[in-house]
């Protein structure tokens, strides 16, 4: 039960791949269809895996060890793209604990959302086959506004159709673009430590307000006292 639990928060937002939800297997397995349609070898999940939050970019760089200005990027993101929407939630769940904090939130009436760099393409069935965009206050995409993290606009946009103010506000995200695009947006921050955290800054050195190992923590953050 959740009566009684009082937030000084107005409002909680949430990156989407590493921080609700484990969709790496489903994005690893996508690149590894890449690298067997060309005979060769897969890599293992454990390599790709903290790339998974960098999205096809990340991926494709573990895989081939290219970048975007490489003349075979696109057509490999593409087909990255098109396996990636074709299996979308196989394996992809929600992180142990994440569940029962939303149901925290909801019972506490304190609106959240979900702000990714994924695009509408495949945030919306994603976290409609999940069961979230149907739950959440707002949904915002990395096309949804013309920026995507780390600038703040789709942070921003999510609060105002949320109603929520930004300042009194929490953004949680396993990446440091992320962290920089809540502050930007004057949230609190929360670093996500159970997720990919693929960039070369360890995440304790992100600037973020708050790090958590485990979804459960958050709770402890986000109702600091009950009542």
């Amino acid at each position: 039960m959740s009566i009684g639990l009082v937030s000084p928060y107005s409002g909680v937002f949430f990156d989407l791949d590493g921080t609700l939800a484990d969709t790496a297997p489903d994005l690893v397995a996508a690149a590894n269809q890449l690298l067997l349609a060309r005979n060769l070898s897969p890599m293992p999940y454990e390599v790709l895996r903290p790339r998974s939050s960098a999205g096809a970019r990340g991926l494709i760089h573990g895989a081939f060890g290219i970048t975007p200005d490489h003349p075979d990027f696109i057509t490999l993101r593409d087909e990255f793209l098109a396996h990636y929407e074709s299996a979308l939630l196989v394996h992809s769940k929600l992180f142990e604990g994440v569940d029962h904090l939303l149901d925290q939130l909801d019972s506490a009436k304190l609106p959240w959302g979900i702000v990714t760099n994924k695009s509408e393409r495949f945030t919306h069935p994603l976290t409609d086959q999940m069961g979230l965009r149907q739950r959440a206050a707002s949904t915002v995409s990395g096309d949804t506004t013309p920026h995507s993290k780390p600038h703040p606009a789709p942070i921003l946009h999510a609060a105002k159709i949320a109603n929520v103010d930004p300042t009194k506000a929490l953004y949680i995200g396993d990446d440091i673009r992320d962290i920089v695009a809540g502050k930007a947006a004057g949230m609190q921050t929360i670093t996500a430590a159970y997720g990919y955290c693929g960039c070369e800054e360890p995440p304790e050195d992100w600037g973020a307000d708050y790090l958590v190992r485990h979804p459960k923590e958050l709770l402890q953050i986000i109702f600091p006292s009950r009542e």
